[in-house]
């Protein structure tokens, strides 16, 4: 049974068609579970939308749940539609984040380290004047906080969990294997899965998160893995779906999980 459980919207400002628009698209591509995971609002800034192009406005976030439930009633006996969401983690003010989410009917929450240091992960100059000690301890930085964030117990997924090589390849590379270990050591012992998200390829690093060898160790502790294309337009829902599912059973994995009414479900290789 195919499902994507990370899927984007206009509302984030950075993505392109309707909910409804990736609910036809799953349908289309044979899949029988749909995750609609939009990026959460700022909801600890002072200012209702202070990224437009980013994430979306905290109003919007009750529209945003309306649509998906409504949506998921108009498409039962057709795909099962879940709610999601892609959290940021920013650990000083996570906990206004945790009593916005304890509102809502949230199937599963993805948690995702999108900033270090006060900077986007995803911002080619951060390493332009760092040398290699500097380098190391972001990463180590960007794994404690990956670990930190899945011993919230807030999340049921995290999301893209080597994304800082997108647009600096060299990071895989960095010698701080003590410090991933750990993370992933961490994750396992929470419970909490992570993703095998193939919008990578959209990147200079290509591929997908994470790399083979992080899920070779990720199989070792006994993480959990699930799949999210991480689509921002409604053609990539689904992406490689049956590449990743033959990489998981090369390396070893029997089963990969989803989550509905933050229950895991076990789905076979």
């Amino acid at each position: 049974m195919k499902f994507d459980l990370h899927t984007h919207h206009y509302r984030c400002g950075h993505a392109d068609g309707t909910i409804e628009d990736y609910i036809k698209a799953g349908i289309e591509a044979g899949l029988g579970v749909i995750g609609i995971s939009d990026h959460s609002p700022y909801f600890a800034h002072a200012e209702e939308q202070p990224f437009p192009k980013i994430a979306m406005a905290r109003g919007e976030l009750t529209h945003y749940i309306e649509e998906v439930l409504r949506l998921k009633a108009k498409y039962e006996g057709k795909i099962d539609v879940l709610l999601g969401m892609e959290s940021d983690y920013f650990p000083d003010v996570f906990d206004v984040y945790r009593n916005v989410y304890a509102n809502y009917p949230f199937d599963y929450l993805i948690g995702s380290v999108h900033q270090t240091s006060g900077v986007s992960i995803f911002n080619r100059n951060r390493w332009k004047h760092l040398n290699q000690e500097q380098q190391i301890e972001e990463k180590r930085r960007y794994y404690k906080l990956i670990a930190d964030s899945a011993r919230t117990g807030a999340f049921q997924i995290l999301g893209h969990i080597d994304a800082m090589k997108a647009y600096y390849p060299a990071f895989s590379d960095l010698p701080a294997q003590d410090t991933v270990d750990e993370t992933l050591r961490v994750i396992a012992e929470c419970g909490v899965a992570i993703e095998i998200n193939t919008s990578g390829k959209m990147k200079d690093v290509g591929g997908w998160y994470p790399s083979n060898a992080i899920l070779e160790r990720a199989l070792h502790y006994g993480v959990e893995v699930t799949f999210g294309s991480d689509a921002h337009a409604p053609s990539r829902v689904g992406d490689d779906w049956e590449l990743v599912r033959a990489k998981l059973k090369e390396i070893g994995f029997k089963h990969w999980v989803y989550y509905k009414n933050k229950k895991r479900v076990e789905v076979s290789l």
